[in-house]
């Protein structure tokens, strides 16, 4: 029992720690935000791997978010016979699925997978081979020159991806109940359009920017403690991925529970 006690305080006292660690890179990574300008080409750069290398991959996950969501709406009310009741309805409550849930999640566990694991590696691999230990040799802060053009570029990227998510997930929610239910092209946008509320919208989209910077912080903090080489790296890239998908969906959580 002793044994376990201790065990489970060593456990308690490193998340602590790694907390306060990933609080405090937050905090110093924030305070390079008002050097942007000076930072502008690095930042430019991490905009075009986070956006128009992903752009792709997003477009094809929001189509099939929305077309699973259409599916998974009309089939529960086609099994009870009420779909025909519910056809005025079933555009806006895929909507609100889509903006304050279903395309700002899934693209931010996407990006998770791409982006923040992509970070994780490169940033790992500049530690094991003390690349690291020559920007400060330099007089060249990792934070300012690394961490903030990342963090910043998600941050900004991240709600750009998931309003190109927004249009083509209502796309592929539209053609999946035009095919199978004959709903026509007015009767769904039209309850979209009753129903809108730019609240959803807002909300997604700062959920998504949130997403985004805190995806880009856990692959850096991840990237600066990796050891062990190439398989250190390897490592840093599955953990980078697993803490921010579950960051993602507490977050998440968290702003279910607020708004």
């Amino acid at each position: 029992m002793k044994t376990f006690f201790e065990f489970l305080g060593r456990i308690s006292l490193n998340f602590i720690r790694q907390m306060g660690e990933f609080g405090l890179l937050s905090i110093q990574v924030i305070q390079y935000f008002p050097n942007i300008y000076q930072n502008r080409r690095n930042i430019f750069k991490q905009m075009e791997v986070v956006g128009n290398k992903s752009l792709p991959l997003v477009i094809l996950i929001g189509i099939f978010t929305g077309i699973i969501s259409a599916l998974e709406a009309t089939s529960l009310f086609d099994k009870f016979n009420m779909l025909s009741l519910a056809k005025p309805f079933i555009g806006s409550s895929i909507a609100t699925a889509i903006f304050t849930e279903l395309s700002p999640v899934l693209t931010a566990l996407v990006i998770a997978g791409r982006i923040g694991a992509s970070v994780a590696a490169e940033v790992g691999t500049m530690q094991v081979t003390e690349q690291l230990d020559a920007l400060e040799m330099m007089s060249i802060d990792r934070n300012r020159y690394l961490a903030m053009p990342r963090v910043m570029a998600t941050t900004v990227m991240m709600p750009i991806l998931v309003i190109f998510s927004y249009i083509v997930g209502l796309i592929g929610a539209y053609i999946l109940t035009a095919f199978k239910f004959d709903f026509s092209l007015y009767l769904f946008f039209e309850s979209v359009q009753r129903f809108f509320s730019l609240k959803e919208i807002i909300v997604g989209l700062i959920k998504s920017a949130v997403f985004g910077g805190v995806t880009s912080l856990i692959g850096i903090f991840v990237g600066y403690r990796t050891t062990g080489g190439a398989e250190g790296v390897g490592n840093s890239t599955v953990r980078a991925f697993t803490l921010s998908a579950a960051a993602i969906l507490f977050i998440d959580a968290l702003f279910g529970y607020f708004y």
